[in-house]
């Protein structure tokens, strides 16, 4: 099977392509930067956004992984048109290129609910809370309208927060919580800051988890037809909670500075329920003390 992934190079888009590679598939990997993408992988470079190279990159394609995004929330306040352009522009490029023949799986987030008590589901009320999130909402209702207008089958994966590394590659993005919380261990930064007293509460889903999620899901993705799923742990993890899981397993202290609350919603977690029994899919490593030793295995202290 040869299966496409956008963003092949990024922290997600590589585990996949290590997923795919494992049960035998032949990997195309579109990427800005092809020295970035695993061994195995064909490489495209060039944008999601220029049509000609999404169409070459899918050239005798069998599906789809489309992971290729702008993903920093805090930097999607600043700059709200250039997330729309790539979440939104690049996934149309693709389902414009896969036309009613070739399969997507997507990957999205759980940011596009409301916060609730409860773990949320698929029919959850849906209330992006920032552009990040928007952009990849807009994305997924794009999805949802081409595949049933007869396009190609499309599944969009609702992750929780990702994190944790896949064969030594850990998530570089030092402004994601994990990451983060590692830099300063590291003294790479004097202290991390928590927003508020640390109580906002987030689901961690392993990268590898993920990766599974998304090459099960290609299983799924029929002609003409549309599926969202939420993926995480279902478990619940404070950032204050994860601090202390962060000095736990690195045997080091956190330093911590505590600044003025951001609008955030204060809890988020997902329930993988629909996941599990339709994709057979599990999140077996998404404890927060497995993921935060993976990552920091990854950056070989």
């Amino acid at each position: 099977m040869r299966v496409v992934v956008t963003g092949a190079g990024g922290f997600v888009g590589a585990a996949v392509a290590h997923v795919l590679l494992a049960r035998g598939d032949e990997v195309v990997g579109l990427a800005r930067d092809p020295g970035r993408l695993p061994t195995g992988v064909r490489p495209v470079t060039g944008s999601v956004l220029d049509p000609d190279v999404v169409a070459t990159a899918l050239r005798g394609a069998d599906a789809v992984c489309h992971l290729a995004a702008r993903v920093r929330v805090r930097e999607s306040w600043t700059d709200p048109l250039g997330f729309w352009r790539t979440n939104l522009d690049g996934t149309r490029t693709v389902l414009a290129a896969a036309g009613p023949d070739v399969p997507v799986v997507m990957t999205s987030t759980c940011a596009v609910y409301a916060p609730a008590d409860d773990p949320v589901r698929e029919d959850a009320p849906l209330a992006p809370a920032h552009p990040y999130a928007a952009s990849k909402l807009a994305a997924d209702l794009l999805a949802r309208d081409v595949a049933l207008a007869g396009g190609a089958g499309v599944v969009c994966l609702r992750a929780a927060n990702v994190a944790g590394a896949v064969a030594g590659r850990g998530d570089g993005d030092r402004t994601r919580l994990v990451p983060g919380l590692l830099a300063t261990v590291l003294g790479e930064r004097e202290r991390f800051t928590v927003h508020g007293d640390g109580s906002a509460v987030r689901d961690l889903v392993h990268v590898a988890d993920l990766a599974e999620g998304v090459v099960a899901a290609l299983g799924v993705a029929g002609p003409g037809t549309w599926r969202a799923y939420t993926l995480g742990s279902g478990r619940p993890t404070s950032v204050a909670e994860l601090v202390e899981v962060v000095g736990a397993v690195t045997g080091r202290p956190v330093p911590v500075h505590h600044d003025d609350p951001v609008e955030e919603p204060p809890r988020l977690v997902a329930d993988p329920t629909r996941a599990r029994a339709e994709l057979g899919w599990t999140a077996s490593r998404s404890t927060p003390e497995r993921i935060v030793a993976d990552a920091w295995a990854a950056v070989g202290r």
